[in-house]
């Protein structure tokens, strides 16, 4: 009898049942059995540009890190300054390996004085917790806490009147990369502003045993403003747009955040981090490649894996590549020779046997007025 690998069935999250009542195709992501789309991807999309979407993102990582050492712990794994953050307030950052590469991208929220909640991609969050709990610490508790959250994305214009109907908390006092306690719907909730969309939007970290009561209600009384459950399709479609990264994209253990215009996250003048001599290395030479937005100006789409040439050469190949629904257009992200980063800069994609024309632009595609 031949051996066979064992496969762990997909995690569910608590909205599942939610989801396939909605008409989800449902698909495995990252270990987890997720909504890809419910009707259509470009009208999810539009929602979310023109008026609202509700995505379950439930099966983001959570990492509860807190002690009198957590501080240090958090500032020697990350780029960032988590210094300057305050209780109530959150940044976008990473942790890094000794070359300055990407492990993972995440958001660190300060809950408390000495007590931090660190949310990490749901692909990455096992080995991630792993690699946070095998460095040195002193007086610092790290906690595996993504089963005490279950997480939905409010995003659209309309997102901040669809959320007020349902709690009593100041949506007016949560400012971009700040959160705050207060009730949705009955149930207690973290509601943070950041998004993933290039809109404005909300994030609710709630008790999974309330988030059906909370998806249901959102959805009941914002139907009427157009909201729409969004699947991962309008997710990625919206994140590119707006130029956000994506790990396994636009970053992975090959790509610093210097290359991927993300140096606004890198504190050299902080103190000690893992891979700071390679950043501090790579910002005094100068990147030798650098992450691009790109338009197709032929007839045709750019995916993720197709190579880039200029000249006659290959220079690089897609990061992410998709049509775009608010431009009408085919866009696309890559990493290219420094010197070919300019706006205007003649490349070519080669998609199956043709060669389509494109040219780079400046980043993000999308801007919200």
């Amino acid at each position: 009898m031949a051996d066979t690998e064992a496969h762990s069935p997909p995690l569910r999250t608590p909205l599942y049942d939610r989801h396939r009542r909605a008409g989800g195709r449902m698909v495995e992501f990252a270990g987890w059995e997720m909504p890809v789309r419910y009707q259509s991807e470009i009208a999810e999309h539009k929602a979310v540009r023109q008026a609202a979407g509700l995505f379950d993102v439930s099966h983001m990582g959570e990492v509860r890190v807190r002690g009198a050492g957590a501080l240090d712990l958090l500032q020697r794994l990350t780029p960032n300054d988590v210094a300057k953050l305050q209780p109530g307030r959150a940044h976008y950052s990473g942790l890094l390996t000794a070359e300055g590469t990407y492990l993972d991208d995440l958001l660190i929220y300060q809950l408390a004085d000495a007590d931090y909640l660190v949310v990490v991609n749901a692909a990455n969050a096992a080995a991630d917790l792993a690699w946070i709990r095998s460095q040195p610490r002193a007086d610092c508790e790290v906690a595996d806490e993504s089963e005490r959250y279950a997480l939905l994305a409010l995003q659209g214009p309309l997102a901040a009147e669809i959320l007020a109907r349902h709690t009593a908390a100041d949506l007016g006092a949560i400012r971009y990369y700040r959160f705050a306690e207060g009730e949705v719907a009955g149930a207690r909730c973290l509601i943070s502003r950041t998004g993933y969309t290039g809109e404005d939007g909300f994030e609710l970290y709630l008790p999974p045993d309330a988030a059906p009561r909370v998806w249901d209600a959102l959805l009941g009384s914002g139907a009427g403003d157009g909201l729409l459950p969004a699947g991962l399709s309008a997710r990625d479609t919206l994140r590119l747009e707006a130029g956000m990264a994506l790990y396994g994209h636009e970053l992975d253990r090959s790509t610093t955040p210097l290359e991927a215009g993300l140096d606004w996250v890198v504190k050299l003048d902080k103190g000690d981090f893992v891979g700071r001599e390679a950043l501090l290395r790579q910002r005094e030479s100068g990147v030798e490649r650098r992450l691009i937005g790109f338009e197709v100006t032929d007839r045709g789409i750019a995916r993720q894996g197709h190579l880039v040439h200029h000249g006659g050469r290959q220079v690089g190949e897609v990061a992410s590549g998709t049509w775009s629904p608010t431009l009408e257009k085919a866009v696309g992200t890559a990493y290219v020779p420094a010197q070919l980063a300019e706006p205007g800069t003649g490349l070519e994609i080669a998609v199956r046997q043709r060669r389509l024309a494109a040219r780079v632009v400046e980043l993000p595609f999308y801007r919200r007025r």
